[in-house]
This record gives structure tokens, sequence and C-alpha cells, in this order.
């Protein structure tokens, strides 16, 4: 509770000293009157008399408080906040070809990115995520959510992909992405496509492709994961070289006003997923409202009704001779 006027609080001042000239001054000066009998008068002049006084006086100054904290005028605010937040619609496009075995990341690349990837989703607030999965072919395993909890369920249950869907399809999973996200209303579109090969399947060209995101104002943010070295054979797939295109996964990026990031190992991927989670923050916008609530016919209507009282008591009460 505020006061508007604040400055009629100084009556309380003036009040207070009305109060000691009564009990100081006045009451020393009072006139004497002489009575043969004053029996009669027993209930005015006694105990009795003096409490009605104090009463009386009690309901007059609590009256004229009252009136001077209405003359104050308090108020109540009432505020209102309403957060309106600019979500981000965010695809995670991840390359689940038999390379994603390598262990150059610990314990291997594809378990490294989905962790990884999971840091990612849970620094996020209120954005939709979604996740695509590529080789030869692309599958959405799951759309856009803000189920956080299942997605991470989902992104557990990844796996390499099959050996007759085994590829790397850049084009076709930046098409598929694309037609996942063109439709959406969100202020901002983007994609995150990690790919530790080259585009090697698939009819689609990853340029053209890019040259569409952009078109529909999606921003493609590529990353090119593994180091430059053979580093494991995997059982009836033989052994895995590391291919990056890492021209292609640059120009996709420039191409759509995204970034290209290389990462060698799981520290370096953490730190690119926390550069792009820096980059792609969603934006905010609060507004205030505030209403005010006048209370000063909360005292104005007691102090109009002790004044009533002190009137009814003052003239026909305290007046009256038993």
């Amino acid at each position: 509770m505020i006061f508007q006027n604040p400055q009629f609080f100084l009556f309380f001042i003036f009040l207070a000293i009305i109060i000691v000239l009564r009990k100081g001054f006045f009451s020393k000066n009072d006139s004497k009157l002489l009575f043969s009998d004053f029996s009669n008068l027993q209930d005015f002049f006694g105990k009795r008399g003096q409490f009605k006084i104090i009463f009386l006086n009690s309901i007059f100054f609590l009256m004229i408080s009252l009136i001077i904290i209405a003359l104050a005028r308090p108020t109540k605010t009432f505020s209102e906040e309403k957060i309106e937040v600019q979500s981000i619609d965010i695809l995670l496009v991840l390359d689940i070809s038999s390379s994603m075995l390598a262990e150059d990341f610990q314990p291997n690349r594809i378990e490294a990115v989905k962790l990884s990837a999971k840091e990612f989703i849970n620094n996020r607030k209120s954005d939709r995520i979604g996740l695509l999965v590529f080789g030869k072919e692309t599958f959405i395993q799951c759309p856009l959510t803000i189920d956080y909890i299942v997605l991470n369920s989902l992104l557990d249950e990844i796996t390499v992909i099959d050996p007759q869907f085994d590829g790397t399809a850049i084009g076709i999973a930046l098409a598929t992405g694309i037609n996942r996200l063109r439709t959406s209303t969100s202020k901002s579109k983007v994609m995150i496509l990690l790919s530790d090969g080259s585009n090697n399947a698939g009819s689609i060209d990853p340029i053209a492709a890019a040259k569409i995101a952009n078109e529909n104002d999606i921003k493609v943010y590529t990353i090119g994961a593994g180091t430059n070295q053979a580093v494991t054979r995997i059982p009836n797939r033989g052994l895995i070289k590391n291919e990056i295109d890492e021209e292609t996964l640059k120009n996709i990026a420039k191409e759509t006003g995204g970034e290209y990031f290389r990462a060698t190992n799981k520290n370096s991927l953490n730190e690119i997923y926390n550069q792009i989670d820096s980059l792609e923050k969603t934006s905010v916008e609060i507004e205030y409202f505030s209403s005010r609530r006048e209370l000063y016919i909360f005292f104005l209507i007691p102090a109009f009704l002790l004044l009533i009282v002190f009137e009814i008591l003052n003239l026909i009460y305290f007046k009256r001779i038993e």
C-alpha cells in the first residue's frame, strides 16, 4: 500500500500537540464550582465519569486519524507481468552411417554425439526441437516438440543405420529437414547438421538444398565430426575411413547464414554445441501491466460512522443525568 498525498500525515503532529495541550494547559485552568451535595454528579466526576470522557475523546481522535489517512489517499497497486516467448524451431540432423562407430570419440562417435546433443537439448527452455537421422535414406526420429524427456528418450534409441541403408545422403537430409521446417511460423528456424563423411548417396545436391533452405529462412549450422585418419575396423563392414567433405559443409553453412564447425573429440563437440546454443538464444518479450485501487473509502466510511457514534453518545448518553 502506498499513499498519494503523504503530506497530510503532518496533521498527526498538530493532533499530538492538541492532545498535549488538552492534558497540560487546559486541564490546569478548568473553572471550579462548589456543590453542597455532589452525589448525583458521581457518575460524571468519579472514575466512571473519567472513563466516559477518555472513551469519548478516543472516539474523536480515532475519527480524526482515519480522516487524515483518507486524505493521504492510500492506494494499492496490482502488477501483472505478461511474458511472450519467441521460440526457435531447431532440427537436429545426425549422420548415422557406419563410420559413426569410429572410436576417435569415446566411446565412439555416435555415442559421443548423442551425449552432446542431450546437453544441448537440456540447455534450451521453450524451443521446439526435432530429430532427423540419415544414411542413404532419411528418417524422422522425433518431430518438433517441447517434450524434451521424450526427445531424449528417442535420442537414446539411435544406432548406426542398417547395412542396406548405409551411406551419406546430405542433400536428401537437408531437403527432408526443409520440408519439416518450411511451414513453421516460428521467428527463427534452425538446422544443426552433423556428418562425418561426404555426400555419396541420393539425387539431391547439398548446395542446391542449401539454397532452398535459405529461401525458406532456414539457417543451417554444420559440424564435421572425426579425425583425419582410419581409426577402427567394424565387423562385416570393413575399415572405417574418415572422408569429411569440409568444403561442402562450409558452403552449406555459408549459403544459409550459419556457421561451420569441426569437432575432433568429445570436448570440442561439446564446445561447438555450446557455441550454437549461445548464438541461437530465445528472445523473450516482457510486458508489465499495473492497476491502482483507491483505498481511502475504507478509512472514510469508518470515520463517518464514528462521527455518528460520537454525536449520539455526546448528545444523548453522556448528557443524561440519572
